[in-house]
C-alpha cells in the first residue's frame, strides 16, 4: 500500500495515524510538462510530492507569467486553498515525471486540528514561503533588472564540486526561464547575460552555466541594494 510514511512532513505520526490516513489519500503519477493544477482551479487537495518536480507559476490574462518557485520530492503545495477554501492561487506544471500523494481537504483539515506537530510543521512551511516571497517581493520593487538578474542566478545556484569559490546552475536555465522569474523580456536577459560573460562572472560549459567570480558578482548585488537606499 502507498504511505505517507515517506513524506517528510508526516514524520512526527506514529505507525496506526500514518496506515489511516495514507488509506484515505490518493496516488497519481504525472508526466513531463502535464498540469497538475491550473489557476483559479475549483478543488481544495493537497499535494505532496513523492518524487519529482514542479514549477508554480502566475499567470495573467494577457498570457504573461512569472515563475514563483520549483518544488521537489518532499514538498508540498495546494494549501492555501485547502485552508481558506478559495480558488487555486497559482498553475502547478511537472517539470519532470512525478508521483503525487493527493490528500482531500477534510483530511488535511483533520490532520492541522488533531495533530499539534503536523499543524507546527504546515506553519512553520508556510511561514519560510512568506518570508521568501517578501524577499522576492522587495527585489521586484527596488532593485534595477539588471540586479534581479544577478539575485536570481547566485539563488539558482549550487556549489561547483571540484571548483572552490565557484557556483553553477545545472541544468542551465533558458532565458525565457529567467526572464520570467524576474518579470522581464528575454531580450533584457539576453543582453545582461553576455555582459556578464564578457566580464568573466559567468561562464557557460556542457550542461551548466557557471558562476565563475562570486565576490564580483555579490558587491554587484550589494551595489544594487545600495542604489535603491
Amino acid at each position: 500500500m502507498n504511505s505517507i510514511a515517506k513524506i517528510p512532513i508526516f514524520s512526527a505520526l506514529n505507525e496506526i495515524d500514518i496506515e489511516s490516513y495514507s488509506r484515505r489519500c490518493t496516488w497519481r503519477s504525472y508526466d513531463e510538462n502535464e498540469l497538475v493544477i491550473d489557476y483559479e482551479e475549483d478543488s481544495r487537495d493537497v499535494r505532496f510530492i513523492i518524487s519529482g518536480k514542479v514549477r508554480i507559476i502566475l499567470r495573467i490574462a494577457t498570457g504573461k507569467e512569472v515563475i514563483l518557485t520549483e518544488m521537489k520530492d518532499g514538498d508540498f503545495f495546494g494549501e492555501i486553498a485547502a485552508i481558506d477554501g478559495d480558488g487555486r492561487s497559482a498553475n502547478v506544471t511537472a517539470l519532470s515525471k512525478s508521483q503525487m500523494c493527493i490528500m482531500p481537504q477534510s483530511v488535511f483539515m483533520e490532520l492541522i486540528e488533531a495533530k499539534p506537530d503536523f499543524n507546527r510543521a504546515v506553519m512553520s512551511t508556510l511561514a519560510r514561503k512568506v518570508r521568501e516571497l517578501n524577499l522576492r517581493l522587495s527585489e521586484h520593487c527596488f532593485l534595477q533588472t539588471k540586479h534581479r538578474l544577478y539575485t536570481e542566478l547566485l539563488r539558482l545556484s549550487k556549489p561547483r564540486l571540484g571548483h572552490d569559490g565557484q557556483r553553477s546552475i545545472s541544468p542551465p536555465p533558458t532565458q525565457k526561464d529567467l526572464a520570467a522569474r524576474i518579470g522581464t523580456r528575454r531580450e533584457v536577459v539576453s543582453r545582461e547575460v553576455a555582459n556578464l560573460k564578457r566580464a568573466g562572472i559567468v561562464d557557460k560549459t556542457t550542461g551548466a552555466l557557471v558562476l565563475c567570480d562570486l565576490p564580483k558578482l555579490n558587491a554587484m548585488i550589494t551595489a544594487g541594494w545600495e542604489e535603491a537606499n
